[in-house]
């Protein structure tokens, strides 16, 4: 009991202190380190940019194309999990349940996995993100953490890269195809960019045409 007790209380620590500090490392970056895949580059890019400047279109994109019901739900959306199971089980295409919080937790500090042991951290690590920050710095953390293509982390290093602009510059088109890349950013890209990313990038557009605005505090 008072190892279980120990280990909550040192989950606690490592996400409140996210309220005020940038973590520096994450999980994700240290395994691709550790375990580099085939295309990975020697040189890193990364560079870390408050939500305030980011233009507004990247925090609708990624929501848009990753969880449409961010603003809802406490960390892990159960509806979003039951028609993924749905949809998969239909033989339609592959859906994942996982919500923009969840992504987070599992770059910070968890490791790529299919097992339901580390489902069940992640889940565990997103409800004390919902606890215990905002959903402002929950997404400001996701933006400069996600990984946009080998090597290449956080939604500044991804603007400059792809589009020699800073992330404050992104237009609305520009963040839907970046947001484009985040399911697999090994295997889509945007140079060249093929049918499917195309098709992806406008279905993106849609759906943030469609969701309007978000309700965020950027400060």
């Amino acid at each position: 009991m008072k190892g279980f007790l120990l280990l909550a209380l040192l989950a606690e620590c490592m996400v409140l202190v996210l309220r005020w500090i940038d973590p520096p490392i994450w999980s994700w970056r240290i395994h691709r380190a550790w375990f580099p895949p085939a295309s990975y580059p020697e040189q890193i890019e990364h560079d870390w940019v408050s939500l305030s400047k980011i233009n507004n279109s990247m925090p609708m994109a990624v929501v848009a194309a990753e969880d449409q019901r961010f603003l809802a739900h406490y960390g892990v959306d159960f509806l979003a999990i039951w028609r993924a199971y749905k949809s998969n089980r239909e033989g339609g295409r592959l859906r994942g349940g996982s919500t923009i919080t969840q992504q987070t937790a599992k770059n910070l500090w968890l490791w790529p996995s299919q097992s339901y042991w580390r489902k069940a951290i992640e889940a565990g690590f997103a409800g004390l993100l919902e606890l215990n920050l905002s959903k402002s710095r929950i997404l400001e953390l996701y933006l400069n953490i996600a990984e946009f293509g080998p090597g290449i982390y956080g939604v500044e290093a991804a603007s400059q890269y792809y589009f020699h602009l800073p992330a404050s510059q992104l237009s609305a088109y520009q963040a839907a195809s970046l947001a484009a890349l985040l399911p697999s950013p090994y295997r889509y890209t945007l140079k060249p960019q093929s049918a499917f990313m195309s098709q992806r990038v406008s279905w993106i557009r849609q759906q943030m045409r469609q969701l309007g605005s978000l309700e965020l505090n950027r400060n």
